[in-house]
């Protein structure tokens, strides 16, 4: 079941990839693994992942050992707060989430003790929903400037969660406009973009984002089905905010 499950959504990536002339082997698929057992994660990872995504720097910490044996790369995708810096440095390949100055002081600091620098995507909030984190697109452009002075941290591209809807289509204009800023700020300034890489795309919405240029989609529960309980079981809102999830 989950095997087919990984096959269909591969299948559905190349299928969107093909509709506007891109070549498939530009979208990588990280497969958000948050609430699901470790057991069912080997499982994935026997069936062809090779990337996996979490949403709580502790549940990734605690899968990472778990599974250390695995040849995986592990993406931390959702808001990280600064005194959870020390784990995310020590056990994420990456980070999807980056959205203020102080959250990358603190990521940098760390990772210069570790020796160690930390591929990342700028955040950008694209739908305007107050419920969301990111930068506004406004702000883009100043914080990129910022970032030079961070050495550790590589930026990798841009990062967005679009509007909740169940059509679909009304993700396109989230995705059009990241992949627009994208574009801007490579024009500007390519060296402060990094290769430009955009993840977005939910299981609601992924071949949307990739009809519109995305190099990651964040893909959990087309591939390991829907979870038993709402997120805000799992992850109770200490901020007055919807939860704020790297994939729905």
């Amino acid at each position: 079941m989950l095997a087919d499950n990984l096959a269909a959504v591969l299948a559905r990536i190349a299928a969107a990839a093909g509709r506007v002339g891109r070549d498939v082997a530009e979208v990588r698929l990280l497969a958000v693994s948050k609430t699901v057992s470790e057991e069912r994660i080997r499982l994935a990872v026997q069936a062809g992942v090779c990337d996996l995504g979490e949403n709580k720097v502790q549940e990734l910490t605690r899968k990472r050992l778990a599974l250390g044996e695995m040849d995986v790369s592990w993406a931390l995708i959702g808001h990280l707060q600064t005194n959870k810096v020390r784990d995310a440095v020590r056990h994420a390949d990456e980070f999807h989430a980056l959205d203020r100055l102080k959250l990358a002081e603190a990521l940098d600091r760390r990772l210069q003790g570790e020796g160690r620098g930390l591929d990342v995507f700028v955040q950008v909030n694209t739908s305007g929903e107050a419920s969301k984190f990111g930068l506004a697109p406004e702000a883009l452009t100043g914080f990129l400037d910022e970032l030079v002075h961070y050495r550790s941290l590589r930026v990798r591209g841009l990062m967005t969660l679009a509007a909740f809807d169940p059509d679909p289509e009304r993700s396109r204009g989230c995705f059009a406009l990241l992949r627009r800023l994208r574009d801007e700020a490579r024009q500007r300034d390519p060296d402060l973009i990094g290769p430009g890489e955009l993840s977005m795309g939910m299981s609601g919405d992924f071949e949307v984002a990739v009809e519109e240029g995305a190099t990651s989609v964040r893909v959990g529960q087309s591939i390991f089905g829907a979870r038993a309980l709402p997120d805000s079981h799992y992850w109770p809102d200490e901020s007055g905010l919807t939860p704020p999830t790297g994939e729905r």
